[in-house]
């Protein structure tokens, strides 16, 4: 295999084997710790802009299932520390390294993700380049950011979901970078989905007479979203309205809350969060690398979430404006499913109980 490296910001470097696509890239380097669904992982959009590193040391064990994608790979490369080359299951259509070769992924195995972790853990997010050669000048590497992320993560056309079974309520879905979980966890229950590009506009999406809207996961930093933030404030209020993620991150915003960027994020499908209602701690699957401020939400929204690390918001309900968010993933596929039962509160909120279960 070619000789590989992996260059982080700070000017370390890390030897390795290139695996997917030829030729070079720079991203922002993040690490997931989940111990399975790595093919959820490439292809969530939330991931845009950003170099994977696994922390789990074996991947591409179980191959690539199609199935099991969650929407289109957005992201700029792959590390991992062992590359299986020959996966065994029954669902497997290929190996892993040829699907990064077919996406333009280019990636690299046999680094130590464990060092580059607890690097990243005491530094902070940073930016990485993989590549054949160690570059003498780390500038085009300091520089890089992440912008135009949800442009480049949302669907650019209105499209139809239709429900399984009989049709109980119509979901307008804004798709910042919509998981498709999210979409199967509403038509599962009933519910016909419409889902938009980021850039609709509330009128837009009134027009549509929808019984609630969903406000999706997407990538990028939240503040950089101005448009989407405006709209979203003609929206709150009229109809149900329930964000994951990205969109719990925006409504903040469109509500005069502060976002914030986390040293590190939270990624994994093993990230506790206590619901303060009564303490219960529940184990939730997240990709996300900023946070709503709780002080700026104080007289805006009740904390309703937080994560049992950092104490960092995971959730807001706001009274009276039929609407309630949550950082984390209650769609998680794959990973847990302890809190799936959001889905059925948004259901009964459009059914007019507002006091459902939180």
């Amino acid at each position: 295999m070619e000789k590989a490296y992996l260059v982080l910001s700070n000017g370390m470097v890390f030897p390795g084997e290139r695996i997917g696509a030829a030729g070079e890239t720079t991203g922002e380097l993040v690490f997931t710790t989940g111990m399975v669904g790595y093919l959820e992982t490439l292809t969530d959009p939330s991931y845009a802009g950003q170099i994977i590193m696994q922390t789990f040391p074996l991947i591409g064990n179980y191959g690539l299932i199609p199935e099991d994608f969650e929407g289109e790979c957005r992201a700029r490369g792959y590390v991992v520390r062992e590359l299986c080359g020959r996966p065994s299951n029954f669902r497997s259509e290929d190996a892993l390294d040829r699907f990064l070769t077919g996406q333009g992924i280019a990636g690299i195995c046999g680094v130590d993700t464990r060092a580059v972790t607890r690097i990243i853990r005491e530094e902070g997010v940073m930016n990485a380049r993989i590549c054949a050669e160690v570059p003498a000048d780390l500038s085009e590497i300091r520089d890089y950011a992440v912008t135009g992320a949800v442009a480049l993560a949302g669907r650019r056309a209105p499209e139809e979901f239709p429900a399984e079974g009989p049709e109980r309520f119509h979901v307008a879905l804004l798709d910042y970078g919509a998981k498709r979980n999210i979409i199967r966890s509403l038509t599962r229950r009933g519910c016909r989905v419409t889902a938009l590009p980021h850039d609709a506009s509330a009128a837009d999406v009134l027009s549509l007479r929808p019984d609630g809207i969903m406000l999706s996961n997407g990538p990028g930093d939240p503040a950089e979203n101005v448009r989407e933030i405006a709209e979203l404030t003609k929206l709150i209020g009229a109809v149900p309205v329930f964000g994951i993620c990205l969109g719990h991150q925006l409504a903040a915003l469109a509500m005069g809350g502060r976002t914030v960027k986390l040293k590190y994020g939270h990624r994994g499908g093993n990230q506790p969060v206590r619901r303060l209602a009564d303490g219960r701690t529940f184990i939730t699957s997240q990709n996300h690398g900023y946070a709503v401020v709780s002080e700026s939400m104080r007289s805006i929204a009740e904390l309703s979430w937080v994560n049992a690390n950092d104490m960092s918001c995971e959730g807001l309900d706001y009274p009276g404006r039929h609407c309630f968010t949550v950082q984390f993933h209650p769609e998680a596929c794959s990973g847990p499913r302890d809190t799936g039962f959001l889905f059925d509160r948004f259901i009964a909120m459009m059914g007019g109980d507002d006091n459902a279960q939180r």
